[in-house]
């Protein structure tokens, strides 16, 4: 049986980021779930367990092995995905990390890159963030293949509340005793990608920039489904 793919979006943006890609894999017959995690910081911190309760509950197929395929910051999130799905019995074939972040080896990961906070402290306006497309100076405009996509996927981004960095994520044991893949788009994610390969874990490229899956679906589910072939 092939396994389905759970395509998890980061929690800056919104699950159109994975849209494409989940065309793409379901017309070459894969089954492709994109939870959506919208909604999932509107609470109290930590909001981890939300985040993988949104995924456990996404109303995935049933009897089929999963593998967990989450961009961006929800690359934090993969170890408790992992245990709250073996947590409903479902089968976790493997897990892939898109241009993202790195969990920890061991112990609580926090969901912030060294430096980041400051930056954007300035932005915040009462307790939130602004939308992640707005955090940078240059016009984020080359991520997006179109006009339309931009505005369909900027009209989705949450404002995080500033507590979501407030949060720390367990990194359960053995959570990565399945196979474990690295797919790297951008030159700003070639360090985790080497840490990945340090790992043991299969790691590919696909040149592009951060949100490329939405640039060419086409090449990056066909990556992921040679990546996992064998899993």
């Amino acid at each position: 049986m092939d396994a389905a793919f759970v395509l998890v979006h980061s929690p800056l943006v919104g699950p159109l980021t994975w849209a494409p890609v989940a065309a793409t894999l379901r017309a070459l017959q894969r089954t492709a779930v994109v939870p959506s995690l919208l909604g999932a910081t509107d609470g109290h911190p930590p909001f981890w367990p939300q985040i993988s309760a949104r995924v456990a509950g996404a109303g995935l197929p049933s009897g089929a092995p999963l593998v967990v395929v989450a961009h961006s910051n929800a690359g934090y999130f993969v170890p408790v995905i992992v245990e709250a799905l073996r947590g409903t019995r479902r089968v976790v074939a493997g897990s892939v990390i898109v241009d993202g972040a790195l969990p920890a080896r061991t112990g609580p990961t926090r969901v912030v890159a060294p430096g980041l906070l400051d930056r954007l402290l300035p932005r915040v306006v009462d307790g939130r963030l602004p939308q992640w497309s707005a955090w940078w100076d240059e016009d984020p405009g080359p991520l997006f293949p179109d006009p339309e996509t931009r505005r369909a996927v900027e009209a989705e981004q949450p404002r995080l509340p500033l507590t979501y960095y407030d949060q720390q994520v367990p990194v359960p044991a053995g959570w990565d005793s399945g196979p474990c893949g690295y797919l790297r788009f951008s030159e700003h994610y070639e360090p985790a990608a080497r840490e990945a390969r340090d790992r043991g874990w299969a790691v590919a490229h696909v040149p592009g920039l951060h949100l490329h899956q939405l640039v060419d679906p086409e090449t990056v589910a066909a990556r992921l489904v040679a990546m996992t072939g064998r899993w």
